[in-house]
């Protein structure tokens, strides 16, 4: 049995952070789906800006929708909604075999809106309508801004994946908007099963304190903040409050691993597979962070619900110099940026293609 499908078993949701549309075409997704246990995809403007910029595949839809009139982030969307809309379909068997719980594809709004509460939530909600599937998530940041907006759209009953969360705080509030949202339908007598994930970003903490911090703690950074957000997550799950929510039908939001791509070539590539195995949580990969996984990876002990050691490795960290809190916000904040920076270049790159393609018979 393949390392994925042990992972699989454990009760983790494996998904591909990733989507080209030649992964689409050459049936490489399925593959993956069949073969790998993947259950579900992940996409960013990074992604997309790199997808798009790689490859002819997309040349001829640029062109036609820039010769009927599209322009710049109106042509991008619709670009990125026929690739999220066949991966949904590709992934609607597992959707409708788990009846909502596992299956899912994520779409963002533009990260420049993510410190604009309105402007946010009128987003999700034209995206997820344009989408027309019922397992697109629609990504929002969990910044200040973003989590009225987090609340209202799941108030709407529109799916949503709460992106940039660093720390079991930021994901704690996404998950208090969340919660409320769906405590205002069940009061509306709306159905409250509304799907959601909410995206705690791992790799990223160990990159940013590489050099500030001895070898001996070395990549034990991000392992260690997600150990004390399962905890957080076992604890939200086993209150009162949401157990009153479930017994009205509600979903629980599921905490999803992300950034889990290993940086440093003097560590494992699967680290962060291996170390976060948990069971009802999401780990959304890189592919050849899959790959790698599924060629050598091995399902060792799950994560402990009460945070093992959590609280004594991040005292080490303390006493190194590290303040955890400080750096989760300038970590959220780093990303938002990087995403605005990765969207400016996508939005580059989609006019560029556009113009020079226009004239092309």
């Amino acid at each position: 049995m393949k390392a994925t499908q042990e992972l699989n078993n454990l009760g983790q949701s494996l998904w591909l952070d990733n989507i080209t549309r030649d992964l689409l075409n050459n049936g490489t997704l399925q593959r993956y789906i069949d073969e790998l246990s993947t259950t579900g995809l992940t996409s960013n403007p990074t992604i997309f800006h790199q997808a798009i910029k790689n490859s002819q595949s997309y040349d001829s839809a640029i062109q036609a929708k820039f010769k009927n009139g599209e322009r710049g982030e109106q042509l991008f969307f619709e670009v990125a909604l026929e690739d999220i809309t066949q991966a949904a379909d590709l992934f609607r068997p597992v959707w409708d075999k788990t009846d909502g719980v596992d299956g899912w594809v994520s779409l963002e709004v533009s990260p420049l809106l993510a410190y604009d509460t309105e402007s946010t939530l009128a987003a999700a909600k034209d995206l997820h309508a344009r989408a027309g599937r019922p397992n697109v998530l629609i990504k929002i940041p969990g910044t200040k801004e973003g989590l009225p907006a987090i609340e209202e759209a799941t108030f709407a009953g529109i799916p949503v994946n709460v992106t940039l969360l660093f720390s079991s705080e930021h994901f704690m509030e996404a998950a208090e908007a969340f919660l409320r949202g769906v405590e205002r339908r069940i009061e509306a007598g709306l159905n409250p099963a509304v799907g959601s994930v909410a995206s705690l970003f791992i790799s990223r903490w160990d990159r940013a304190v590489v050099d500030q911090v001895p070898d001996s703690l070395h990549n034990r950074l991000g392992v260690t903040v997600g150990k004390r957000a399962y905890k957080a997550y076992q604890d939200l799950l086993n209150s009162p409050r949401w157990q009153r929510a479930l017994n009205s039908g509600a979903r629980p939001q599921r905490l999803l691993w992300a950034s889990t791509g290993m940086k440093d070539p003097n560590a494992s590539d699967i680290l962060y597979i291996t170390s976060l195995a948990s069971p009802f949580t999401v780990n959304t990969m890189p592919e050849n962070t899959l790959n790698a996984f599924a060629d050598h990876g091995e399902v060792g002990p799950a994560l402990p619900a009460d945070g093992g050691d959590c609280e004594d490795v991040l005292n080490e960290f303390e006493k190194a110099g590290i303040d955890v809190q400080a750096l989760a916000t300038k970590l959220q904040e780093d990303g938002a940026e990087s995403f605005v920076n990765s969207w400016n270049e996508l939005m580059e790159v989609i006019i560029t293609k556009s113009e020079s393609l226009a004239n092309v018979d």
